[in-house]
């Protein structure tokens, strides 16, 4: 018995082990967060700017490939020059911009109305909607770009005959076609501000600058329990993980939309590829290992509409962690075969292996049950629940960072401190329970990612969604069906239900408030899963 309640033991304390490195290593990105009191948007011109073919023949390129290796610990390359002197006249390099759709009747109309109305010469941008779709968006978009170029507008439909690769498959198919020096890319939930365009081609005079990535935010986050618990965690990644890599020097992550590209930096990077399902997350990687960097602007948002169902949700956090251990298991080798510093190679690789963190969480929560019913065989051997105070530094790590980046950060300057506070409060131990709920879908995900199962990229419905006045009536994409993965999480509820009966009976409360909060979160889980299942035709 006691051979069995040491194994217990080891699977539970390498996996709390793992989870407690990951969150320090979050809690230095906190670190370089602070360091640089956010100055990520600082006020740029574009008399700065010059034309692609006059910076490739600057002294800075030179070299082949692309600007020298900004990650790089040292560069024979000659210095680059001094900056040009401003322009009388401001040069506008021509843009286009991307929108890669596949069945968005309800949203897509909105997105193209936002890109219209962008703050620059309409003779200096192109728009080009990649349209995979197989439904009435087909109609509405050709009719949306009828209307826009009466207005004079240079917008284009682009149909493949295909459908290959999917949304890679179409950026990659749309680029011949495509004549911007610079690519702006928004999925169809995005609502773009007017000046988007004003705020980050500017940042492009800078020659290693090969990506502009700006902040989401969300336009519907106080729909529901479900959209306030996502937009707590995406604004840690729109904060304190983007600013805190970029300040550190690390790799970061274009995140597939909202987001501008120098022409130059995809081909550097190999281009579009479709072999993964996060192939914003595999080009960043790519391009940054060929010199250029990613600028990330915290202070400048691009709206964005969250989505409302969960079996939506799940499905995109499925891609999401999916598509993370594919591209994990595809340029880990190249990240630790490249010249980069070790720190930055660290990073990265935590950067990389984020999804993971889903596989080590299951299994702390699995096994945190038997180790519970076998400490009696373990106080015997000697063993001391003390052992565990030392991982607390990961939650403590946790707590810090979500408390910076929704109750300090920019994300939300329009609350009081007040009440982003008491909302911080009451949300985040929400959040860790549905974070650990989700732990068995996402595994299952990653261990699919690893093991190279190859799945369609099934993107996330939205129905213009806007306010908690809106209401979702619409079947239309909705394509839930009851699962085993949805079956086992109301089966894991149970079981930590009878684990938190369980440190009662033995008197042992060690693990109680991380039972209940796995039984929350998997209950919860499984409630709304089922309950949304109805939604579908």
């Amino acid at each position: 018995m006691t051979g069995l309640a040491l194994f217990v033991l080891a699977v539970y304390t390498v996996s709390l082990l793992y989870i407690t490195v990951y969150c320090l290593l979050q809690f230095n990105l906190l670190y370089h967060y602070k360091q640089s009191n956010n100055p990520t948007d600082h006020p740029v011109s574009f008399n700065n700017l010059q034309p692609e073919e006059e910076l490739a023949a600057a002294p800075a390129l030179a070299g082949v490939g692309g600007p020298d290796n900004a990650f790089k610990e040292s560069s024979s390359a000659p210095a680059a020059a001094p900056p040009a002197e401003p322009a009388d006249v401001p040069y506008y390099p021509f843009v286009t911009v991307q929108l890669p759709i596949y069945n968005e009747y309800y949203v897509i109309g909105r997105l193209i109305d936002a890109v219209a109305k962008f703050n620059y010469p309409k003779d200096r941008f192109e728009i080009h909607i990649l349209d995979d779709s197989t439904d009435e968006t087909v109609e509405l978009v050709a009719s949306k770009v009828d209307e826009y170029r009466a207005k004079g507008f240079n917008i284009d439909q682009i149909i493949r005959e295909k459908r290959q690769g999917f949304k890679a498959g179409a950026l990659r198919d749309a680029m011949p076609v495509a004549k911007g020096e610079f690519v702006a890319i928004f999925d169809a939930d995005f609502v773009p501000d007017p000046e988007f365009l004003q705020r980050t081609i500017p940042h492009f005079a800078d020659p290693e600058v090969g990506v502009v990535q700006t902040r989401w935010e969300h336009i519907n986050q106080d729909y529901s329990i479900i959209t306030r618990l996502q937009a707590l965690q995406l604004n840690v990644h729109f904060t304190v993980e983007q600013v805190g890599r970029m300040n550190g020097g690390h790799l970061l992550q274009f995140n597939g939309t909202a987001g501008v590209w120098r022409r130059a930096t995809i081909e550097a990077g190999g281009g579009w590829q479709p072999d993964t399902l996060t192939e914003d997350l595999d080009l960043s990687i790519r391009s940054q290992l060929a010199g250029y960097k990613i600028h990330f602007l915290e202070n400048v948002g691009s709206p964005a509409e969250l989505p409302v169902e969960m079996n939506s949700f799940k499905s995109q956090q499925h891609r999401w962690m999916k598509g993370g251990a594919e591209t994990a298991k595809k340029m880990l080798p190249s990240v630790w075969k490249s010249d980069i510093k070790l720190g930055h190679k660290i990073h990265a690789t935590a950067h990389l292996l984020g999804s993971t963190i889903f596989l080590f969480v299951f299994l702390c929560g699995v096994f945190s049950v038997p180790l519970l019913f076998l400490f009696g065989e373990l106080v015997e051997f000697g063993f001391s629940k003390n052992f565990f105070a030392v991982f607390l530094a990961g939650l403590l790590s946790v707590i810090g960072i979500y408390y910076t980046a929704n109750v300090q950060s920019v994300a939300n300057k329009e609350q009081s401190f007040l009440k982003s506070l008491l909302k911080f409060l009451l949300l985040f131990p929400l959040f860790l329970a549905l974070s650990m709920g989700l732990s068995l879908h996402n595994t299952v995900a990653v261990l699919q990612g690893y093991r190279g199962k190859k799945s369609p990229f099934v993107r996330t419905p939205k129905f213009n969604i806007n306010t908690i006045k809106d209401k979702l009536t619409s079947q239309k994409y909705l394509n839930g069906k009851l699962n085993l993965i949805t079956i086992g999480e109301g089966v894991l509820s149970l079981y930590f239900c009878f684990a938190v009966w369980g440190a009662f009976y033995l008197q042992n409360t060690t693990f109680v408030v991380f039972h209940a909060l796995l039984a929350l979160g998997y209950g919860a889980i499984f409630f709304f899963s089922v309950k949304h299942l109805s939604l579908a035709k």
